[in-house]
């Protein structure tokens, strides 16, 4: 019997992969995230970011890898027990991402910050590079395709902009095709509204299920 995985209705990850650099009493701390789907992926990345700052005091690291975080790793990297990987795999699991990698490289300035201190430096460099990249939001969608008349255009495109529906794009054939991306729990809803708006005169085809990805706040 072939077993069906169940997609994520949805999920939280970082935009795309960069860094973000603070100075803290005088340390540099640059903090590198990348997107990554396994835990092979994940160690490369934290080995390359070791190779390209081989100069720096420390390179701690965390990552989070699967759709419930069922990978969680983290690394000190010299700093006292505590105060670096931890506190930077909470901020990512605070803001309930997945699949994603962090790297804080510290070049240290000369003034000791003490364990507090460390550990809401390191905390705050993956905070500040959330912000700076960007957290998204995943969205299990479906595909359907709108077919309607052309006088119908305009009716249909003032209740999808008043929806804020996703609309992919429109085709102009012998009819109008509108392609929207709908919450997949919503396309039956979804359908119904429309019928009723153009009073039957529609017709509708599926496409496929994909993610949708959106730009939201970093998530507090």
């Amino acid at each position: 019997m072939k077993v069906v995985k169940q997609m994520l209705e949805r999920y939280y990850t970082i935009k795309e992969n960069g860094q973000s650099e603070l100075e803290i009493k005088k340390s540099r701390f640059i903090c590198s995230l990348k997107r990554v789907e396994t835990e092979a992926e994940a160690k490369q990345f934290i080995q390359e970011t070791k190779k390209e700052h081989w100069k720096a005091n420390h390179n701690c690291s965390a990552f989070v890898i699967g759709e419930k975080n069922e990978i969680q790793r983290s690394s000190d990297d010299g700093e006292p027990s505590g105060t670096a990987g931890v506190p930077m795999l909470e901020v990512i699991k605070k803001n309930e991402l997945i699949n994603v990698a962090a790297v804080v490289t510290r070049y240290f300035g000369g003034i000791k910050l003490g364990a507090g201190g460390l550990i809401r430096a390191y905390a705050h460099s993956v905070s500040h590079a959330l912000q700076e990249i960007g957290i998204v939001e995943g969205t299990l969608q479906q595909e359907l395709s709108i077919h309607i008349a052309y006088p119908q255009l305009g009716k249909i495109e003032n209740f999808l902009a008043l929806q804020q529906v996703n609309v992919k794009e429109i085709r102009y054939t012998e009819k109008v095709i509108v392609v929207c991306m709908i919450n997949e729990k919503e396309v039956i809803a979804f359908q119904e509204a429309i019928i009723e708006l153009l009073s039957g005169q529609v017709t509708f085809t599926e496409g496929a299920v994909s993610y949708y990805e959106q730009l939201i706040q970093t998530r507090d």
